[in-house]
């Protein structure tokens, strides 16, 4: 079978498609198919080619809307997601597609605001997990803790997430809980947008269609959740944002990755009552090894249900301050993984604006960081209880109904 293009649009005026065209490019698709013409001229397109993971088409030459759409159902494979596009403002128009299947309706003319949020809602709503009635969903959340500052926690934080997304295709969301100085948005090439300061401040918020627009998709299975808050603005939270952004992860992804500073950590334990995994990530110094010890005996009085990973991190052959036989013995416990001091790579993947792991792939220490994203995954999964999930079926048996807050996907027109 021919492999499915992420995305194709049949819009029947140049105008939509003018606005559609670099929209379409700057999220990676290719601009040439988005054509002209509207649902008869998708039927017959789909008639005799593979249906696009996403789909656009436009029903403003429609008699019918309903009625064509089933014709449409025919020709599209399980999965497609569909946007449709109309001039026709009537809310129970509008109600009769969701309900019918089509993950969003969005009036002519288009908006720029509107189109872009329709386009990443689709496209966060493709990568999440969708599994089949007797299959089970699991997830793994990890947290990266660095025992001091300039460590590298957030170096390994976003560069396990990338494997996550990339070496295993597995959805994943990246949340940085440095509110102020946070640079997991920064490693990606991102702006961090209001998505996590949003969420803080206004928790009621937070539900599926919360996390689908205001998360930042770095890749097809990536999305990322941070701020950069101003300096002169103190976080003020009672910590109830987090575990709530926490529950939605679980539902919507099968990985999470928390970089969580070491101060979140004392202030708000709470986030730790649903993580797998802590990456601890130290230096070989005296401070560190005082820190490790302080944490460690935390995490076993507070949270004994985690596995923690002990990772020396930026290790400069025979330069470090104590040694990692005397660390061991200080912290009463084995250093999982040792990470060398790479300038040059890091200073490359900066440059790329690219995270470690994916710009270094050939180096020593971008191949740890992989084998620790397989050991993490692997001790993750094992300790994580099976939940079922269950997949509510469109009525037209052909397109993925939404499954996360059906009455709530978009906003009804007027």
């Amino acid at each position: 079978m021919a492999a499915r293009d992420p995305f194709a649009a049949y819009l029947s005026d140049e105008a939509s498609l003018d606005l559609l065209r670099p929209m379409a490019a700057e999220m990676g698709w290719a601009p040439e198919k988005c054509t002209r013409g509207g649902l008869r001229t998708a039927v017959q397109s789909l008639a005799v080619s593979s249906s696009p993971n996403i789909l656009m088409v436009d029903l403003s030459e429609s008699g019918d809307p309903l009625s064509d759409i089933g014709a449409l159902a025919e020709v599209c494979e399980p999965g497609t997601v569909v946007l449709a596009v109309g001039q026709i403002n009537d809310v129970r128009l509008y109600r009769d597609l969701l309900a019918n299947g089509i993950h969003d309706y969005i009036l002519k003319p288009l908006q720029p605001h509107v189109l872009h949020d329709a386009l990443t809602s689709a496209q966060a709503y493709f990568s999440q997990p969708r599994h089949g009635e007797e299959s089970e969903h699991k997830h793994v959340s990890t947290a990266v803790i660095g025992t001091r500052g300039g460590v590298g926690a957030s170096t390994l934080a976003t560069s396990l997430a990338w494997l996550f997304s990339t070496d295993y295709k597995q959805p994943t969301a990246l949340l940085d809980l440095d509110i102020h100085f946070g640079t997991g948005a920064l490693a990606l090439d991102l702006e961090p947008g209001r998505g996590l300061t949003d969420a803080i401040e206004q928790p009621g918020r937070i539900d599926g269609l919360f996390i689908e627009r205001a998360m930042i998709r770095a890749n097809d299975h990536l999305a990322i959740l941070s701020a950069e808050a101003p300096i002169n603005q103190p976080l003020m939270t009672d910590g109830s944002a987090f575990l709530h952004l926490e529950q939605e992860f679980r539902t919507a992804f099968e990985m999470t990755v928390t970089d969580l500073p070491r101060n979140m950590l004392v202030n708000f334990p709470q986030l730790l009552a649903d993580i797998n995994v802590v990456v601890l990530t130290t230096e070989l110094t005296l401070a560190s090894a005082r820190d490790s010890i302080r944490i460690l005996s935390w995490l076993r009085a507070n949270a004994p249900h985690i596995h923690v990973m002990m990772v020396a991190n930026k290790i400069h052959p025979g330069a470090s301050e104590i040694t990692k036989a005397d660390f061991e013995a200080s912290i009463e416990r084995k250093i999982d993984f040792q990470i060398p001091f790479d300038f040059k790579a890091a200073t490359h993947a900066a440059k790329l604006g690219q995270t470690f792991a994916e710009a270094n792939r050939a180096t020593k220490a971008g191949a740890l960081m992989r084998d620790l994203a397989a050991a993490v995954r692997a001790i993750g999964f094992a300790n994580e209880d099976a939940a079922p999930k269950v997949e509510k079926k469109s009525l037209l048996g052909k397109f993925d109904i939404k499954s996360m807050l059906p009455s709530k996907k978009a906003k009804t027109p007027a």
